[in-house]
């Protein structure tokens, strides 16, 4: 049976990378470097605010300035983390889709709640979803399976009772891990010369939409 739908957040339910790089280039343009495309900054969301950081100012972690660039950066983010952010395509009608089913939706992020509070809550989505589980509610991130095995306990749910959607290998080896059905998203922000077909999912989908009748057919069987 299935009673609920989880779901990681950048690359999976929310396209954010538009607003990541507009803040991204507006610090570049100030500090006189060349400017990121939206594709660039894309492929780097679903590894975090440091790996977009890195991949502007060619910094890495530890190096000198580069914990004032996350400051600064994550910063401006929290100032401007809806402005350019949707659902994606067809995500809106899957929604809705599991909620006239009866069925819990809820988020497993990796990022942290200082920024996915005020983010749901702009969208309209924080009184929607049963549960958000970010990694500062929990001793061990994705891809360890204690974020899922907080989300279900929040909604009253077995893990092989529901489903994981996701857009990156961790995602999957974290609903794997909680032994829960996962699907990879193609759609999402897949790293480059990575592919969603080789993470191990039970279901692979093109794009939001493919949830629904996915759903359909979990509900059936």
């Amino acid at each position: 049976m299935l009673h609920a739908v989880l779901f990681d957040l950048d690359g999976t339910l929310l396209d954010t990378a538009a607003d990541f790089t507009a803040v991204l280039n507006s610090m570049l343009d100030e500090h006189g470097r060349p400017q990121q495309s939206y594709d660039a900054v894309r492929r780097k969301v679903s590894d975090g605010a440091r790996a977009v950081v890195s991949l502007g100012f060619e910094q890495t972690e530890g190096s000198d300035g580069f914990a004032d660039l996350l400051n600064e950066f994550l910063d401006r983010y929290l100032a401007q983390l809806s402005v350019s952010t949707t659902l994606f395509p067809g995500m809106a009608d899957v929604l809705s889709h599991i909620e006239s089913q009866r069925l819990k939706w809820g988020i497993v992020t990796n990022k942290p709640s200082r920024f996915t509070e005020p983010l749901l809550a702009a969208m309209q989505l924080q009184t929607r979803c049963s549960t958000a589980i970010c990694p500062d509610h929990v001793t061990h991130r994705k891809p360890h399976p204690e974020p899922i095995y907080l989300a279900c306990k929040e909604i009253d749910c077995l893990p092989a009772n529901a489903i994981y959607v996701g857009d990156h290998q961790r995602d999957i080896d974290a609903g794997r891990n909680a032994s829960m059905r996962t699907v990879a998203c193609r759609y999402g922000y897949i790293l480059e010369n990575d592919s969603a077909d080789n993470w191990g999912a039970n279901y692979v989908v093109d794009t939001a939409s493919d949830l629904i009748p996915l759903i359909n057919k979990l509900l059936q069987s």
